[in-house]
């Protein structure tokens, strides 16, 4: 039986199937592990009083279990937590290390506070007073909720002034001077015409003193309250209103405050903007830009890269210069991302981009538009770096359409044109959306490449938005894998930033899934409706 089933050659097939469970038993296993470390960052964990004894001296450090770690010092193992304190304004570190041996106790208290900042991370403590509507409270905590949910909404509005109205105006005042240079430029600025831009621009600049008014009246109701929190070493803190982003006891949260508090957080993870040098806040921005980046790239490479394959499988003679180049692209799958994006920067954007301003836009000089890193130059060099795949997927599935269904086509009366149209392309369909999801799931995870054409670790503004015309492609934009490199490797609070790689990597990852599902469902689909043309 041994000898059998070793000449019989079934021991390659349970060694492939073993090596194949146990790699996705691995690749399960490191999902699971990202989502743990990401997802449970957005908890709210109970806050901590320790009593330390430190050569000989008692402290005390009020702060939550970041994480718990066991080593060797001097041959002794030594056990030690992780705690996040915050305050970070008052004690110069948000993270402290502290050895079990030199805890001497531990109390949980339920009117601990956690006020989530704008700047300067974290504040844990006790209420001490609050100043809500001009008038002094001595720990409330009710009217903290209050300070805290009446500045959300200011500073909603103020984000909506300053972003919306302010810089829509800004932005038509900067098209007003491009209009005039232009003008200038092409010799036709005549007084009327200047004269007319410079009343709509008074318009606009009028338009910004009365935003800019109610600017400063906002920003003095959201300064005006306040709040002084008692720390565990007695000293205490005040922090306004328009630094609070949001206020809870953890200690005294039920399992179902505590399932609703988790979810707000990942809501605010998901869809928010990124503060604290991306150490806090939201990736909204980053999400949008790895999703406009990857469908801009995917409407640009299907077509270039089914061109080339239609050409190459069907009408180039099948010679050595065909094979040559069919080599050349094979070779090019094997070529270092980071070489597409010198390439990238040098011809996109330096060449190109500098020579559409020169020929449309020379009225923005010295400041390029076209000729400086953006969204447009990113999609392209990506397109380029995943050509290969799509071209050679796309060959793969013109050579399996039989030549019987293209001699048959052109015996009824078809032109080539019209057989490969009607007939083949169809058929081969299933094919180029394989080659397109392969190119999605190697595009969304570059971020070599778009270190040099067009990605920045903030984006002031994003690539859609309400300004004529609509779509900026010339604009810098947020990406979720350079997002996790500068959240990992840049971040100047890096214990604060770790759990937020995990939480990103995750969110890319599900956002490469969800692109696969719907390109591997439009490919169903149409393998599902030219099933009859191949019987």
């Amino acid at each position: 039986m041994s000898k059998k089933f070793f000449q019989g050659g079934q021991h390659w097939v349970w060694l492939n199937a073993g090596a194949i469970s146990i790699s996705i038993l691995m690749v399960v296993g490191l999902l699971l592990l990202i989502a743990y470390r990401g997802l449970i960052h957005f908890w709210p964990a109970d806050v901590q009083t320790f009593t330390l004894n430190v050569n000989g001296q008692q402290e005390q450090v009020l702060g939550e279990i970041h994480s718990h770690e066991i080593d060797m010092l001097d041959g002794k193992e030594r056990e030690q937590y992780l705690i996040k304190m915050g305050n970070r304004d008052m004690y110069g570190i948000d993270f402290r290390w502290l050895n079990l041996d030199s805890i001497k106790g531990t109390e949980v208290h339920e009117d601990v506070v956690v006020v989530e900042r704008r700047e300067w991370g974290n504040v844990y403590g006790f209420v001490k007073t609050v100043n809500y509507d001009g008038k002094v409270l001595k720990g409330d905590f009710d009217a903290l909720e209050q300070v805290v949910e009446r500045a959300t909404d200011l500073h909603e509005q103020i984000r909506d002034i300053e972003r919306d109205d302010i810089g829509g105006i800004n932005y038509d005042i900067e098209q007003l001077r491009l209009e005039e240079r232009r003008l200038e430029i092409d010799g036709n600025l005549t007084e009327e015409a200047k004269a007319d831009i410079a009343r709509r621009k008074q318009e606009r600049q009028q338009a910004f003193l009365d935003y800019q008014a109610q600017l400063n009246d906002l920003y003095g109701q959201i300064q005006r309250d306040s709040a002084v929190f008692e720390l565990v070493d007695g000293r205490t803190i005040s922090v306004t209103a328009n630094n609070m982003v949001r206020a809870f006891q953890p200690n005294n949260m039920d399992a179902l405050e505590k399932t609703g508090h988790y979810f707000a957080k990942l809501g605010e993870f998901i869809f928010d903007e990124p503060r604290e040098a991306n150490t806090e806040g939201g990736v909204f921005p980053a999400i949008f830009g790895t999703v406009m980046m990857v469908l801009l790239m995917s409407v640009i490479v299907t077509p270039l890269g089914v061109i080339a394959a239609v050409y190459m499988r069907e009408y180039a003679k099948q010679g050595p210069l065909t094979r040559t180049i069919r080599i050349a692209v094979n070779n090019l799958a094997g070529v270092p991302s980071i070489v597409y994006g010198v390439f990238g920067l040098g011809f996109f954007v330096y060449f190109l981009g500098g020579s559409i301003d020169d020929l449309f836009y020379p009225e923005v000089k010295p400041a390029p538009m076209f000729g400086t890193p953006g969204l447009i130059w990113a999609s392209l060099t990506l397109a380029l770096l995943t050509l290969p795949v799509v071209i050679v997927s796309t060959e793969e599935g013109l050579s399996r359409i039989p030549k019987s269904i293209r001699e048959g086509s052109l015996a009824l009366g078809a032109t080539k044109f019209e057989t490969l149209w009607k007939t083949v392309l169809p058929m081969a369909s299933p094919a180029m959306m394989t080659g397109l999801i392969l190119a999605v799931a190697r595009a969304a995870g570059e971020v070599a490449p778009l270190m040099l054409v067009g990605v920045v670790k903030l984006a002031p503004t994003l690539p859609l938005d309400g300004n004529a015309p609509f779509l900026h492609l010339e604009r810098k934009f947020m990406h979720l894998g350079f997002h996790i490199y500068d959240v990992g490797f840049q971040s100047p609070n890096v214990e604060a930033a770790r759990p937020l790689v995990y939480a990103t990597a995750l969110l890319l990852v599900l956002i490469i899934i969800i692109l696969n599902i719907a390109a591997i469902k439009i490919r169903n689909n149409l393998r599902e409706k030219y099933k009859a043309l191949e019987q």
